[in-house]
């Protein structure tokens, strides 16, 4: 049976990765996103995630072409960098309600339909930072480590019904942000890393496929480290 798969943000980065992932494995893929080029194969819904009503209108618009969602991934989130003493109010509230509030407008919408289908697969994008912290990322690092307490809350309520919720923490990821860190920053973090080296958006997204595969039908409620073994013990 061909899955109705939405994952968020999947215009740019670890979101388009996982977008095609989905598509050449053979699932019906959409996205709600803010703007920008979507890949092949990839039925898109503007909205913002911080709006409930954008984020309900888009679900049903994209479950009109291609039916109930069964696969979630949220992936969409943003960046407001900055040390504690120099952060506002704003820019923390901003990346609660984008990462943490956010996915769970999202979430809240497609469980609602995965109920009617008895079954759902549910990932939400962590990162190594929500569990590890990172100094100037106080905001980024709550909203993160909030998903795992999410997934977990998830998987009591309706584990029962054939849903599985999880997490997905990636480490330091290839991307066209990273690709803007100047040599002596990447050779920096890259000493960091038991791999020497940052992951690609592949290899987030074959976790991302594997979740929401039947071969992880007993998997829910779990965090997997995406990241090189940056986190180990955390």
């Amino acid at each position: 049976m061909t899955r109705h798969v939405v994952v968020t943000g999947a215009n740019r980065g670890i979101g388009r990765a996982i977008a095609e992932a989905f598509v050449a494995h053979g699932d019906t893929v959409s996205s709600i996103y803010r703007g920008g080029d979507l890949p092949d194969g990839v039925t898109g819904a503007i909205a913002d995630i911080t709006d409930s009503e954008a984020v309900n209108a888009a679900f049903d618009e994209l479950e009109a072409k291609h039916g109930r969602v069964r696969v979630l991934v949220a992936n969409a989130g943003i960046t407001r960098d900055g040390l504690l003493m120099r952060m506002s109010d704003d820019d923390f509230a901003a990346v609660i309600d984008t990462n943490l509030t956010g996915t769970f407008r999202t979430v809240r919408r497609a469980v609602n339909s995965m109920m009617r289908e008895k079954y759902g697969r549910i990932v939400l994008m962590g990162s190594v930072v929500g569990l590890l912290g990172n100094p100037g990322q106080v905001n980024y690092s709550a909203s993160k480590s909030a998903l795992v307490g999410m997934a977990r809350s998830i998987t009591r309520e309706v584990g029962g019904r054939g849903i599985t919720a999880n997490v997905i923490a990636p480490g330091f990821i290839a991307t066209d942000m990273t690709a803007e860190l100047g040599d002596d920053v990447v050779k920096q973090y890259e000493s960091t890393i038991p791999a020497k080296r940052f992951g690609t958006t592949q290899e987030v997204a074959a976790a991302a496929v594997f979740l929401a595969s039947d071969a992880a039908g007993y998997v829910s409620g779990a965090v997997l480290p995406v990241d090189g073994g940056l986190g180990m013990g955390h």
